[in-house]
């Protein structure tokens, strides 16, 4: 074995889709696949005792799933890389896999030569995205900041969506109207918008407020 080859680990615990992985990349000249497993466990162990460059992980797997055994690598410092490969692309999935230290992120459907270029870049400490998970991160990138009510301010809005005038919200929480203003000021920043009308029907679209009967501006 030529000492320049990368050293990669597989674990996936779907035997045909490992031994899939390991025969595409055997034509690979610059790979040489030095361990496998078919849990997360045995993934961890392999990585403490070879020391490979990447390990290339799938997800869902016994004993301990692919994010956990992530974290367990990149734990253990020993410079080994973590690509994931699996068939999920969830937003959830794509976040505690790089939440955990993961470099990577493949798809199953990924061609052999995509994926012998992910890992040598991967190799290199390059971040490495499927595209449609490249897609979905971006997208969620774009997505408005979520925002949050204080409780305070949903008691006013609430008290807005039952058609209570200032004064009467300032009868109901026993604050000064003044201080009623000045929630709603908040709220209308917040919402992005410039009445109390808007401020309501956008506070129930978002999920801010639990729907409520009719109210006047």
């Amino acid at each position: 074995m030529k000492k320049d080859r990368l050293r990669i680990i597989v674990a996936d615990d779907h035997l045909v889709m490992r031994a899939g992985v390991v025969a595409l990349l055997a034509s690979d000249p610059g790979i040489a696949i030095v361990g496998e497993a078919d849990n997360g466990r045995e993934a961890v162990e392999l990585v403490e005792r070879l020391a490979p460059d990447v390990a290339l992980i799938d997800l869902r797997m016994p004993v301990l799933d692919g994010v956990s055994a992530t974290a367990e690598i990149v734990a253990l410092g020993a410079g080994t890389k973590v690509l994931i490969l699996t068939t999920y692309d969830t937003d959830t999935e794509i976040e505690h896999a790089v939440e955990a230290g993961a470099i990577g992120y493949l798809l199953k459907d990924t061609s052999r030569e995509q994926l012998a270029d992910a890992i040598h870049a991967a190799s290199r400490g390059e971040t490495v995205l499927a595209p449609r998970v490249a897609e979905r991160l971006v997208a969620r990138m774009r997505q408005p900041a979520p925002v949050a009510l204080t409780a305070r301010e949903a008691e006013v809005l609430g008290a807005v969506a039952d058609g209570l005038s200032n004064a009467e919200i300032g009868d109901r929480l026993v604050i000064a109207e003044a201080t009623v203003k000045t929630h709603l000021l908040r709220i209308f920043a917040k919402l992005d918008v410039s009445d109390r009308t808007h401020a309501v029907v956008v506070a129930l679209e978002r999920g801010l407020l639990a729907h409520r009967g009719p109210w006047r501006d």
